[in-house]
């Protein structure tokens, strides 16, 4: 499929020692934008040009062996699903080394995923709070939209008990946070430092300098105008534990995915902000030369994460719940930090039961609505069973194969960004899928993603997947974005030429775990935000990659894609238990929600397109500038 050239030049980009991290390692006075400069002459490049015409059937065996052979996969054996979606990206990188945000020596690694979080924003940030907290020599932080909330507060409460306990520790801790905000500046400097000033103003609401101590603390505000957006969310702690997130930094009612990462992969996020930095760090980075690689597993030191008792889907048992002392919640403004993951566990699980003559359903509502200041109520019965616990504990001992599966940002007023790591890996995943793909996301419209879930449809494959209703509904409505949910599901129906095609295509608009009917996204109630792919139970691919327009040829996004079917089933339950979206989202063939009377969903509504929908996505997409 593939000349020899081109497959020689790509291994010796993966297989050779050196990287932008390892380069720093030795010579951190420069800048990382400076050694990727120097080692592949391609940092400031996007490469749009297609790759070589997939076969969506067929991949070699000495295909699979070159995929193999350009990752550092020791110790593991990768299924040809996994690498047959690894060789597809590893193509990219002929036209542009660094179009996964990763040195090609780094891309393809392993590592043990322990735990993870599905549930509100405020659960994902109460995990990275505590891992700030207990840092202990640095914190990259990435993130895209950043706002004074709430959710800033729990980062903010975390750098300032760091700093009081890196002054007790006498040693200064580096905290790098990065975001995207948008400055008239940026058409000039893409990558912008922010001062105290900045970063201290009522819309970021960081803590002073002097109220920080401890810590050294530099911020870069990134964008590359005018679509080039830096959509990642990510952090890496000590080079020894990463998350990989669905989040930004903002109060709002999204249920949100964090994955908890830990062994070489870390690695890999490491080498990612370094590359995404791009300007100098100042400060040398005191994990520069201790690689997670010859690290031991943090979490194996963690006896309360090991003596946690599970379920099928990763949860603290009912039974071991209930013999629990009620703790004090971690709240924003008021942090109960913890010293380990299952103490944090236990916590997190324990204030979710309901309490004072509370209903679990009326418990779950009220720990929804609290991101949003609001009093949206259940819409389930009062003796419903509810079991919304958003801690999931993976009791994973071994590491398994993973990838970066990444794209740089392309601020280009056209779709032509194409050919990337991440739509590759994507795309491959559905090819090669044999039995099932399921995929959860905000919207769900890349032109290029909808002829790959029919051919998969078409030849015998079953597509579920998640979307939210009425996400952005004004902004996808704009020329090129792709259009509605609904509109997709539609156009996705249509594509089917076969009844037995059709009925293996189930659509669900998200439905939260204390409701029995989907809320448009207008509402601001319950809404998901989730970015998931998982084909045949085994691989899966999760991140701060969309499936939507933006997405897929626009911004900058960071993905890991994971080999297990153990952490896939955990993943995939998590998934079930913590939303009711199965039990009552399914979308009719005109892709409609429709309620038992035959009304659709309040706040659709069945718009044709034309001048009036170009208007509102013209709006739409002006708020969603203005971070509203």
């Amino acid at each position: 499929m593939c000349d020899q050239e081109t497959l020689k030049h790509i291994e010796q980009l993966c297989c050779v020692k050196y990287s932008v991290s390892g380069i720093y390692a030795r010579e951190s006075e420069q800048s990382p934008g400076e050694i990727a400069d120097s080692l592949y002459k391609s940092h400031l490049l996007t490469s749009s040009k297609r790759g070589p015409k997939r076969d969506s059937i067929k991949i070699t065996q000495s295909e699979l062996d070159f995929a193999r052979k350009c990752g550092r996969f020791e110790g593991t054996e990768p299924s040809d699903l996994f690498l047959s979606a690894y060789y597809w990206t590893l193509l990219c990188l002929d036209g542009d080394a660094l179009a996964n945000c990763c040195s090609p020596s780094l891309c393809g690694s392993t590592g043990i995923v322990p735990m993870a979080i599905i549930g509100s924003i405020h659960d994902q940030l109460r995990h990275v709070s505590n891992l700030i907290a207990r840092a202990e020599h640095e914190v990259l932080l990435a993130t895209n939209f950043w706002k004074a909330s709430k959710s800033s507060t729990y980062i903010s409460d975390a750098l300032r008990e760091l700093s009081a306990r890196s002054q007790r520790r006498g040693k200064v801790v580096v905290v790098r946070i990065m975001y995207d905000r948008g400055a008239a500046a940026q058409v000039f400097n893409n990558h912008q430092d922010v001062g105290p000033q900045g970063w201290t103003n009522v819309n970021v609401g960081l803590p002073n300098p002097e109220e920080i101590p401890g810590i050294d603390l530099r911020v870069v505000n990134f964008h590359r105008p005018p679509l080039g957006t830096f959509h990642c969310k990510f952090m890496v702690v000590d080079r020894r534990i990463a998350t990989v997130s669905s989040n930004n930094v903002q109060d709002n009612d999204n249920l949100e995915m964090t994955t908890h990462l830990e062994g070489p992969i870390v690695d890999s996020l490491w080498d990612t902000f370094l590359v995404s930095w791009h300007n100098s760090l100042e400060m040398p980075l005191p994990t520069r030369q201790t690689e997670a690689r010859s690290q031991p597993f943090p979490i194996t030191a963690d006896r309360s994460f090991s003596s946690v008792n599970l379920d099928a889907a990763g949860h603290i048992h009912a039974e071991s719940m209930a013999t629990m002392t009620e703790p004090q919640e971690h709240l924003a403004g008021a942090p109960q930090y913890d010293s380990s993951v299952g103490e944090e566990m236990v916590r997190m699980q324990a204030t979710l039961r309901g309490r004072d003559g509370t209903s679990p359903a009326e418990a779950v509502a009220q720990h929804l609505s609290s991101t949003t200041k609001s009093n949206f109520s259940s819409g389930l019965e009062p003796d419903s069973r509810v079991a919304f616990l958003p801690f999931l504990a993976i009791h994973q001992q071994n590491p398994v194969p993973m990838a970066m599966v990444s794209r740089k940002p392309y601020a280009n007023l056209n779709n032509e960004s194409v050919h990337v790591p991440q739509n590759e890996a994507f795309l491959a995943l559905i090819d090669h899928a044999k039995h099932s793909i399921f995929i959860q996301t905000p919207n769900l419209n890349a032109k290029d993603l909808l002829p790959a879930l029919t051919a998969a449809l078409e030849r015998g494959v079953q597509v579920t997947y998640y979307v939210c209703l009425g996400y952005n509904d004004a902004g996808e409505m704009l020329p090129g974005q792709g259009g509605t949910n609904e509109q997709a599901a539609k156009k996705l129906y249509q594509s089917l030429t076969s009844e037995e095609a059709k009925a293996r295509l189930k659509i669900f608009f998200y439905v939260a775990a204390d409701q029995t009917e989907p809320k448009h996204n207008t509402f601001k109630q319950r809404s998901c935000h989730i970015k998931l792919l998982i084909a045949d139970e085994q691989v899966a691919i999760q991140g701060s990659g969309n499936q939507d327009t933006q997405t897929w040829y626009h911004s900058q996004e960071v993905n890991v894609m994971v080999d297990s079917a153990e952490v896939c089933k955990v993943w995939r339950a998590g998934i079930e238990r913590n939303q009711n979206t199965a039990k009552y989202g399914r979308v009719a063939e005109d892709g409609y929600w429709y309620d038992a009377n035959g009304k659709i969903a309040k706040g659709s509504t069945k718009s044709g397109g034309g001048v009036a929908a170009a208007f509102q996505g013209a709006m739409g997409m002006l708020r969603k500038a203005q971070g509203k």
